[in-house]
């Protein structure tokens, strides 16, 4: 099972980006590399990740406290409300905080990143939260320690490992943001990542652009073992026992207060931004707006975004499914595949859409002219994500089952759709349903690869905002807001199923 997707992952992943550093490789790496303008964007990528890494925590916490250990009405609403940043196109997002802060800067893109991620710490440090026994807290209080007292000695202690699982996804994500910094940023600010499409794109710097490619993708392999030994630290340190939540008393209720508001400024980009959608702009979805700033209609690519989201989510469950399978049964290497899995979210999507171009001719029949070339890249985006959230799940189901299942003659197969595909089949739905979402919205490798007469929805945003005409800002508001109601239809469908989002 672990060969067919390591074999997809090869194909597809691996050589194309090999393939992208060696040709850039022949150039002049280490000047690139000692270049002052190299190591000001490294500066500028650390350093605006740690900030949005630190805003997201300091957001998070109330909210996995609220999640976690009270019991209030409502709270099925918050969780689909804090899910729903995490899923929304990166495109949206930025032109959302384009409509608040209209002058962008480095404020704008922290919060933009801050905001997408404070999810992960709400979900994953809620989720192990809500495990902790609150009778140590209770021994503690009854010792003489105040709240703060118990709660940095005792609870957040125990909270260390999802705490550090979280930080390294939430860093991963902000440090290789694309969108956001593409559209808030304009040409003021730079990552490696918008580097680097700049580089290749624009100005054809190819040695320049793989140099950047391998400094990013040490960065990344660092940030993803940090997170695969947080990540293992926070599985064996959670206990099977849900902690009794309740209603607040005293000073809880300050923290639920701070939850709640910033519930509050989640919503705010997004009721912005549909408050600028107007009648008008959705009517001209039927065209190609101002000046045919595109080469189709906008309805025409809605109907590619679905098209080419359905097939690279079939395509990204299955490879998803084995892999999670893979990595519940390996005793051995399973660290390597892990963090083998991660590390497409962590790579320029940039580098590899390139390395497309340039490799996938040797291929029967030329892959760089087919319509699968966008679901591949998106699936190869999707993946990582099925994956966390199927292997918490699996690796849950009592394996004496399944041996009971085997000595009463099962063969691996059947034991699998008898004892694991029910237990499991929660999850399955909610990683299909939250894979459609993301492949939807992907904007990194899509805008790089689709051709101009099969824009996808995001796509084409990205192309109307940066021509000029009143149309255009009406029409990207309108496919926006389409957007944003495909995301909030998914996460109801997944708080509907009572599914935890895995890693998310």
């Amino acid at each position: 099972m672990a060969l067919v997707p390591l074999g997809f992952l090869t194909l597809f992943f691996a050589w194309p980006v090999v393939a992208i550093i060696g040709l850039g490789l022949r150039g002049n790496v280490i000047d690139t590399l000692a270049a002052a303008d190299t190591w000001r964007l490294v500066g500028f990528t650390v350093g605006q990740a740690a900030a949005a890494t630190v805003v997201a925590l300091l957001a998070g916490m109330p909210l996995a406290f609220l999640l976690a250990r009270t019991r209030l009405p409502g709270l099925r609403l918050v969780r689909a409300v804090i899910l729903v940043p995490f899923v929304l196109p990166t495109v949206v997002v930025g032109l959302a905080f384009r409509s608040l802060m209209p002058d962008g800067g480095v404020l704008s893109i922290v919060l933009a990143n801050s905001f997408f991620n404070v999810a992960v710490f709400a979900r994953t440090v809620g989720g192990m939260w809500s495990t902790v026994d609150r009778r140590a807290e209770d021994a503690a209080r009854a010792l003489g320690a105040t709240k703060i007292r118990a709660f940095t000695s005792v609870t957040l202690p125990a909270l260390a490992p999802a705490i550090g699982s979280a930080a390294a996804v939430v860093f991963l994500f902000c440090s290789t943001s694309f969108g956001v910094v593409l559209i808030l940023g304009a040409a003021r600010f730079r990552t490696l990542e918008t580097e680097i499409y700049l580089r290749t794109v624009q100005l054809f710097d190819l040695p320049g652009a793989a140099a950047l490619s391998l400094l990013q993708l040490a960065a990344v392999i660092t940030a993803l073992t940090i997170g695969a030994i947080a990540r293992r630290r926070r599985e064996a340190a959670v206990k099977r026992r849900a902690s009794q939540a309740r209603r607040p008393v005293g000073g809880e209720w300050i923290v639920v207060g701070l939850a709640y508001g910033v519930v509050a400024l989640l919503l705010t980009p997004i009721v912005s931004l549909v408050g600028q959608a107007s009648w008008a702009g959705f009517r001209a979805l039927g065209g190609t707006g101002h000046d045919n700033s595109l080469e189709v209609s906008g309805v025409d690519a809605v109907v590619n975004s679905l098209r080419t989201a359905t097939d690279a989510t079939v395509l990204a469950m299955v490879l998803g499914v084995l892999s999670a399978i893979a990595l519940t049964r390996l005793k051995r290497t399973v660290e390597v595949m892990d963090v083998a899995m991660m590390l497409p979210l962590g790579v320029s999507a940039v580098t590899v859409g390139f390395g497309y171009l340039v490799t996938l001719d040797a291929l029967p029949g030329d892959l760089r002219t087919s319509p699968l070339l966008v679901p591949l890249a998106q699936a190869i985006v999707v993946t990582p994500l099925v994956v966390r959230v199927l292997v918490p799940v699996l690796r849950s189901i009592d394996d004496r089952l399944r041996q009971a299942a085997g000595t009463l003659g099962a063969s691996p197969w059947r034991v699998w759709r008898e004892v694991d595909l029910p237990l499991a089949s929660r999850a399955l739905v909610t990683a299909a349903a939250f894979g459609y979402v993301v492949a939807l919205g992907e904007f990194g490798a899509t805008s790089f690869l689709a051709r101009p007469d099969r824009p996808t929805l995001p796509v084409a945003i990205g192309r109307l905002i940066s021509r000029p005409g009143e149309l255009n800002n009406e029409m990207a508001y309108a496919a926006c807001t389409l957007l944003i109601v495909v995301t909030v239809a998914v996460v109801v469908l997944v708080e509907r199923f009572q599914t935890a989002v895995g890693e998310f």
